[in-house]
């Protein structure tokens, strides 16, 4: 099964997929956060057989939920309400600096390719932390 990863942010979305086993995620697009979010997530959802959605648990570092956190799950469930699709949601804790780090260690040079790529690498590594642990616990489960 196919899975869409979302990096969601107050002015843009970072979108990854996963591969069709469902044991990886890869970045895919930016998405600007405007009326149109809803309709485009849900266009690439059709247009790519997704059959289940991971969105980042964006919390401050005490923990708690922020403004985003409550954006995201709102658009999660109206995800999972109008499609019909299960929606998780994984811990986002530091993936954008992860990502960061990465494009920074490729050595691209322009600072706006790098910040646009740093959203959809976060949604990657929100999906595939996801995709990690699920594989791992059913493997543990099938022992």
């Amino acid at each position: 099964m196919r899975y869409l990863g979302v990096d969601y942010g107050s002015k843009k979305i970072g979108l990854a997929l996963s591969d069709e086993a469902g044991t990886m995620g890869f970045p895919h697009a930016i998405v600007p956060h405007t009326p149109r979010l809803f309709d485009e997530v849900r266009s690439l959802i059709k247009r790519e057989r997704v059959g289940a959605v991971v969105i980042g648990d964006s919390r401050n570092l005490a923990g708690s939920e922020n403004e985003i956190a409550k954006d995201a799950r709102s658009f999660g469930e109206q995800l999972s309400k109008t499609l019909k699709i299960p929606v998780f949601f994984e811990s986002e804790v530091f993936t954008s600096a992860e990502a960061r780090r990465v494009h920074e260690r490729t050595g691209k040079s322009r600072a706006q390719a790098r910040r646009v790529a740093v959203d959809a690498s976060a949604a990657a590594l929100i999906l595939t932390s996801y995709l990690s642990r699920k594989n791992h616990e059913q493997a543990a489960h099938n022992d």
